[in-house]
């Protein structure tokens, strides 16, 4: 097996054995410094840009309804679905500013694998991705502005400087040196994933080792905000393309990206817009664990379906 195949299979248990780790033994992550992530995040995006070509775009321009649709549900569902289960569960300050970042952020950079492993539409997954990457250093500061300026001072354009330097500069120079360079892009292609995986799990393992304490206290609350954050958003994704008429392959890669945020960048964020609120940190630390864990459970299920037989009616 490639080791972007192994990688993106057993990304769900890597990521949790980390975070147990880091948990139990808080000394294996807490030598990462909280102000790394920003850097490590960077690397991520920068490895998520190597691998988009200009051909990963047509489906926006080809296929503009279905795009469309997944970055409306996306960017309302989610920020939606967070807000109702902070008031919900009455979540103290920290933790529903974590929470609101999570649903605001764009879709997880592990979408597109754990779309590929599900048989659903890798094209529209990774164009899906790149479009709401791209957009969301608008629309993420002006969403968690409107749930949380009543209780907490949003800097939204501090926001959005974090999110063009974290995200969508390295993503754009990815994009430059595949568009330039492209026999050594491919040539390093098969080290991406592990890249990409390892500086995640760094992420995490700081983010976990750091709030240890937090997780303690508050873990099982938050852990269940997360479960059903992360679920709705699937069933939600799912629902919605399959009453806008899309194939069994567009559905599922529709639901997998409305459910599963960039969580990292929703930790990253919080510890550079609100690092007043030690707590903020926790859901996107929680959600990073589980909507791998979770992604890979759906994408076997959906890959054992005998539901595929209509995607010959796809465009």
């Amino acid at each position: 097996m490639d080791i972007s195949g192994t990688v993106g299979r057993y990304m769900g248990v890597i990521v949790l054995a980390a975070a147990l780790l880091a948990f139990l033994v808080p000394s294996t992550g807490s030598w990462v410094e909280t102000s790394w992530v920003n850097y490590l995040l960077m690397i991520v995006m920068f490895g998520m840009g190597l691998t988009i070509k200009p051909a990963d775009f047509k489906v926006v321009f080809t296929n503009p309804r279905d795009i469309l649709i997944g970055c409306v549900t996306q960017f309302a569902v989610m920020p939606v679905t967070a807000y109702l289960l902070c008031k919900g569960f009455s979540l103290e300050t920290g933790l529903m500013a974590g929470v609101i970042l999570v649903g605001a952020c764009p879709g997880g950079t592990a979408s597109n694998v754990i779309t590929y492993f599900s048989k659903g539409d890798v094209p529209l997954s990774v164009g899906m991705t790149a479009l709401n990457t791209l957009i969301a250093p608008i629309l993420t500061p002006i969403i968690v502005f409107l749930a949380l300026h009543e209780s907490i001072d949003v800097d939204t354009f501090s926001m959005f400087k974090t999110m063009v330097q974290v995200v969508v500069v390295p993503l754009a120079l990815g994009f430059l040196v595949t568009h330039f360079f492209p026999k050594s892009t491919e040539k390093a292609s098969g080290a991406l994933p592990l890249v990409s995986i390892t500086a995640i799990t760094i992420i995490i393992m700081c983010i976990v080792s750091h709030s240890v304490d937090a997780l303690k206290d508050c873990g099982a609350t938050v852990f269940a905000v997360v479960v059903i954050h992360n679920l709705i958003g699937y069933a939600t994704g799912y629902s919605v393309a399959r009453m806008t008429g899309m194939t069994e392959s567009r559905r599922r890669a529709l639901s997998i990206e409305v459910g599963m945020q960039n969580s990292g960048l929703a930790a990253s964020l919080a510890t550079t817009s609100f690092p007043s609120l030690a707590m903020a940190t926790v859901p996107g630390a929680i959600f990073s664990v589980w909507h791998n864990i979770s992604g890979a459970i759906l994408a076997a299920y959906f890959a054992s379906r005998d539901g595929t037989s209509d995607d010959s009616k796809e465009e």
